[in-house]
């Protein structure tokens, strides 16, 4: 006798709205048994998160799911936003540190696409589309005035003598080598 008068937007997607946690539920658990979030970090040191999510990133099968990602063009602030909640959630780091390690994982992210001569990869969802990430003038074709000038001399990139390493040092020897084992 009772019809449904109109389909909401929970019966669309097929999601019982009541089938939810109760506001203040976790307040109520045990406190002997807490979530890996409610516990303190395990990490606290920015430079520790960073290397902890390079060698998860550049594990060798995660390394392969990983280039095969960047390659099918997913938007690299979703990976590195997957790979940083995933963190959090496992109570490696807490929220503020998880939005102070957006930029160098995206930085990360970059490095490990450039290395795998990916060069056409997306910084995130709507860049092509986006009017600030366009340069006006772009595609204007530049004039050269002193064509018969020599070119000037290329400025090197500084010895290891004298830059301390880093992780983007260590994607420039290890990265090859995983990916070359990737491509066998």
């Amino acid at each position: 006798m009772a019809e449904k008068l109109k389909d909401n937007q929970f019966d669309k997607v097929g999601v019982n709205p009541f089938n939810a946690p109760i506001p203040g539920e976790s307040l109520t658990t045990s406190s002997d048994m807490p979530k890996a979030w409610e516990r303190p970090p395990q990490y606290t040191n920015p430079d520790k998160c960073m290397e902890a999510v390079y060698m998860e990133l550049t594990e060798d099968e995660t390394l392969r799911e990983l280039v095969t990602l960047i390659d099918e063009k997913t938007p690299l602030d979703q990976i590195a936003q997957v790979v940083l909640y995933r963190g959090y959630t496992q109570g490696l780091w807490n929220p503020d540190l998880m939005l102070m390690l957006i930029e160098p994982t995206i930085y990360l992210l970059i490095a490990i696409a450039d290395y795998a001569d990916i060069k056409d990869y997306v910084l995130y969802e709507g860049e092509e589309n986006d009017p600030d990430a366009q340069i006006y003038n772009d595609d204007v074709e530049p004039v050269m005035m002193d064509e018969d000038e020599e070119e000037k001399p290329r400025v090197e990139k500084p010895s290891s003598e004298v830059l301390s390493p880093s992780l983007l040092s260590r994607i420039e020897t290890e990265l090859p080598e995983k990916l070359s084992k990737e491509n066998k």
